[in-house]
């Protein structure tokens, strides 16, 4: 088994390394308003949920991004859940789009009015939630934008007895490079507790 060591590896050698292994990453794609008002869309795949009470999301800037730069000056978000549907026009908002651009008008999306924050929806995203800055912490290469989610919104087709079905939601994570992956065929393990592991119950399911 070869190893590694990352103090040896040129950074693009490590980037890939940590990306390949680090799978499949749920992506954020991004809607923020600049101070003028300017439209940006932009999805990164550096993104987790952080807390449930109070609900805490967050997604990391590699650099400084028009998406950081926004959110740095308005204090508001919005994470769009791309699914399989979306992936082309969210693949064309990863380009290297000059500030004044508008992702949304150049992937013909049409964007939704959100109901707390003033950065507009992805019209077509299945689930997105809106979000206010709490913080922005700074490591290495990467910035992290942690958000206080202060509403959601959840397409009727995706939910099912007062969940979101991820079978029907068929969302997209990020791999390697140019790969992606679709959660079209996921399976269910009820966790034991710790009487089922100390009986061997788990052994008979």
């Amino acid at each position: 088994m070869p190893s590694f060591d990352p103090a040896a590896l040129h950074p693009g050698e490590t980037y890939f390394l940590l990306t390949s292994l680090v799978v499949p990453r749920p992506i954020a794609w991004v809607s923020t308003l600049a101070s003028d008002g300017t439209r940006n869309l932009a999805p990164h795949s550096y993104f987790n949920a952080i807390s449930s009470h109070p609900p805490i999301v967050h997604f990391t800037s590699t650099g400084v991004k028009d998406s950081l730069r926004n959110v740095r000056e308005t204090g508001e978000f919005v994470v769009n859940v791309v699914t399989a549907d979306l992936v082309e026009p969210m693949n064309l908002t990863a380009a290297d789009f000059p500030p004044e651009e508008d992702e949304f008008t150049w992937a013909a999306l049409e964007a939704a009015p959100s109901t707390v924050v003033a950065p507009p929806r992805v019209a077509a995203a299945r689930a997105a939630m809106e979000c206010r800055l709490r913080e922005i912490v700074s490591m290495g290469n990467g910035n992290m934008v942690f958000g206080d989610v202060v509403a959601v919104h959840v397409a009727d087709e995706v939910w099912h007895d007062g969940r979101v079905d991820p079978r029907r939601l068929h969302a997209v994570g990020r791999l390697a490079g140019s790969g992606y992956t679709a959660v079209t065929d996921p399976f269910f393990l009820r966790r034991p507790t710790w009487a089922d592991v100390r009986d061997g119950a788990t052994r008979d399911a």
